[in-house]
């Protein structure tokens, strides 16, 4: 891990019991993330932040949800979230380094997404800057998804742009095993 130090104190091991169980729920047996450990610390802030977890298995298939996720990150500049994603999750959801790429770098237009993909990277780009989708935009994502689908959609969008707001406003060193933005 990088020399940096977040600008709100993480706990330090050994953790308190019940974060610990917690710790190892969500990490499965990896050591937890630094985010997880600056907001452990908090016990407010911990739980709305465990309760927001979009994480489990959903309406959305793993690669739609990381498609979504690393895009929303990518837009809102967070290296750090965006990389722990591609790290664990990029090769579980068979998304190719082009596909990795174009969440930073490309758009709805990329060659690599799908027709049902592009219209998933159309939202999330709508409600990033605006907040909102056009009708056009709700029909052309309508087109590829279902209700539950689509407000699972905007959930991640909205959730991870706050993991966003907290890893970015929290100046959190990059995880060591992380992925970086491509250059």
């Amino acid at each position: 891990m990088s020399e940096v130090t977040p600008r709100i104190a993480a706990l330090e091991a050994p953790y308190p019991p019940e974060i610990q169980a917690q710790f190892n729920r969500i990490m499965r047996g990896a050591p937890p993330l630094l985010l997880f450990r600056v907001m452990a610390g908090h016990t407010r802030a911990w739980d709305k932040f465990r309760a927001g977890g979009l994480l489990d298995p959903g309406p959305l298939s793993l690669r739609q949800r990381e498609i979504v996720i690393d895009r929303t990150c990518a837009l809102t500049r967070c290296e750090y979230e965006w990389g722990v994603h591609v790290a664990i999750f990029a090769g579980p959801a068979r998304l190719t380094e082009d596909e990795i790429r174009a969440t930073v770098q490309g758009d709805a237009a990329s060659l690599c997404w799908s027709p049902a993909e592009q219209a998933l990277i159309a939202a999330v780009d709508a409600l990033h800057q605006h907040a909102t989708l056009s009708d056009d935009e709700f029909a052309a994502l309508s087109a590829h998804y279902d209700a539950a689908q689509i407000l699972e959609i905007m959930l991640l969008c909205g959730f991870y742009r706050t993991v966003s707001y907290l890893a970015n406003g929290l100046k959190l060193p990059l995880e060591e095993n992380a992925a970086r933005f491509p250059q």
